[in-house]
């Protein structure tokens, strides 16, 4: 049965969060609050963890994983970003977007897109998730916690420990999240002078953009 692990949304206990890194480190899926629901990470460089959280949600290897980082230097160690890209990703972060990149060597290839060559990034606007990457010391791979067949992310972590208990092993308990997703951005056709395309709508503001 996966471990529950109650911390404060505002003041989250260390000592919590040490042991919820200690799981991660040990090759373990946690299901985490973030700033716009809860989310299954991963360690980036564990295959097994991630091909496990994979069938955890029954999605194949062609859809786009995200990589949560702690902030924009550490966003730049796993994307290439140039100067109009980084001052659009200052504006946002950190924030509910999820911002399209073009992978560096640093991503795995199975976890970036297989033609594009891409990833999804992300800088977390939620103190126990800022924290527990802290202690991490890299970013996690993460996905919308989303039942198999339905539409709407989870957000009551007992409802998570009831349904998915068995299957991954731990649940940050953070209190409850917006139940928006992420805005996701396409930055690429920057790379080629190009304009940002938008590519879904969500808790983000794009007026905070100048979008």
């Amino acid at each position: 049965m996966a471990q529950l692990f109650e911390i404060h949304p505002d003041n989250p206990q260390p000592r919590l969060l040490k042991q919820a890194q200690a799981l991660l480190a040990g090759g373990a899926i946690l299901a985490v609050p973030t700033d716009s629901s809860y989310a299954l990470v991963c360690r980036l460089d564990d295959k097994n963890a991630v091909d496990r959280m994979r069938r955890v949600r029954q999605i194949d290897d062609k859809r786009l994983l995200s990589l949560l980082c702690r902030d924009l230097s550490e966003l730049a160690s796993y994307a290439h970003v140039d100067n109009r890209q980084f001052r659009l990703l200052k504006l946002a972060t950190p924030g509910p977007y999820t911002f399209v990149l073009e992978a560096t060597k640093e991503v795995p290839r199975r976890v970036s897109h297989p033609q594009r060559k891409t990833i999804g990034l992300r800088v977390p606007d939620r103190k126990g998730l800022q924290l527990l990457l802290e202690l991490h010391g890299a970013p996690l791979l993460a996905t919308t916690l989303i039942a198999p067949g339905e539409t709407e992310p989870l957000n009551d972590p007992e409802d998570i420990l009831e349904r998915f208990g068995k299957t991954i092993d731990g649940v940050l308990d953070g209190g409850s999240c917006p139940l928006e997703p992420t805005t996701v951005i396409d930055l690429t056709p920057m790379n080629t002078g190009g304009e940002p395309q938008v590519l879904r709508q969500g808790g983000g503001s794009l007026a905070r953009l100048g979008l």
